[in-house]
């Protein structure tokens, strides 16, 4: 798929590896190394870093996910936005595209940031920095899980749930098996992606059933009418927001995460 054809099917997409591409350029051009930034160059352009993101800096939740640690790491995250984003974000809609990346790579970040709080409390483990937008993409392919398993299809695509589970699963293995992944923001981001795409596809098949049934109690062939139709769009319209008081539930229950992790961490800080 050429970039012209993936700007008119999965703008958002084209956006989004814009934004990393353009970032990481923009962190070369102003003396930042290109393979192994410091500690101090990662904080300035936003990482993830404890106590920074969940004492006074939580814009560090999203932040993160754009910035990216060597040209090795945007590449492969790059590639696995461009593998994902062209087939969810016509399935999902801009939108909601768009939001399953960004919580999903809240969800990541947040994880991430509880286990190594944890770890500090019980002494095994010290702050550290995180980037990337691997949350995000975990997010993605997760939903994109959830669909195949309920057999969404959107636009002719049809999901193989098979080669999605192998690819989910490789990533998961591999972040366990090279040391400095970060394994809790790819859980956490998957976590959250999976939790947001179910009423979304939940929604979808009801959309359709409503659809196929409305078509048939208003088919000029039918001689009575249904007084369902009424009822059936209502019921419709109510599936539809389903996905959206999702989204807004999930946005709620991790802003109460950080509040919780926040308020832990200013009472040890004191």
């Amino acid at each position: 798929m050429t970039f012209q054809t993936l700007w008119k099917t999965a703008p958002i997409t084209c956006l989004l590896l814009i934004s990393f591409v353009g970032l990481y350029i923009i962190q070369i051009v102003t003396g930042v190394d290109a393979n192994n930034p410091s500690s101090q160059d990662l904080i300035t352009w936003g990482a993830n870093a404890l106590p920074f993101t969940m004492v006074d800096e939580p814009w560090r939740l999203i932040s993160s996910a754009f910035l990216h640690i060597g040209l090795m790491h945007l590449l492969f995250n790059a590639f696995a936005m461009y593998f994902f984003g062209q087939v969810a974000e016509p399935m999902f809609g801009h939108g909601k595209f768009l939001l399953i990346f960004l919580l999903s790579a809240v969800g990541g970040t947040l994880l991430n940031n509880y286990v190594t709080w944890q770890a500090i409390l019980d002494n095994t483990g010290r702050p550290g920095l995180s980037a990337g937008a691997s949350g995000g993409i975990m997010g993605l392919g997760a939903a994109l899980l959830v669909a195949a398993l309920f057999k969404m299809s959107a636009a002719g695509m049809v999901l193989n749930l098979r080669s999605l589970a192998f690819i989910m699963g490789i990533n998961l293995v591999y972040g366990f098996a090279v040391p400095g992944i970060d394994n809790a923001g790819h859980i956490g981001g998957a976590i959250t992606g999976a939790i947001l795409a179910l009423p979304m596809v939940l929604a979808h098949h009801k959309r359709v059933a409503a659809t196929a049934i409305q078509s048939s109690t208003t088919s000029p062939f039918v001689v009575n009418q249904s007084p369902s139709v009424k009822p059936i769009a209502k019921a419709n319209v109510t599936w539809q927001l389903l996905p959206w008081f999702a989204i807004l539930a999930v946005a709620v229950v991790f802003y109460f995460c950080w509040l919780d992790i926040h308020q832990q961490i200013a009472i040890h800080l004191n």
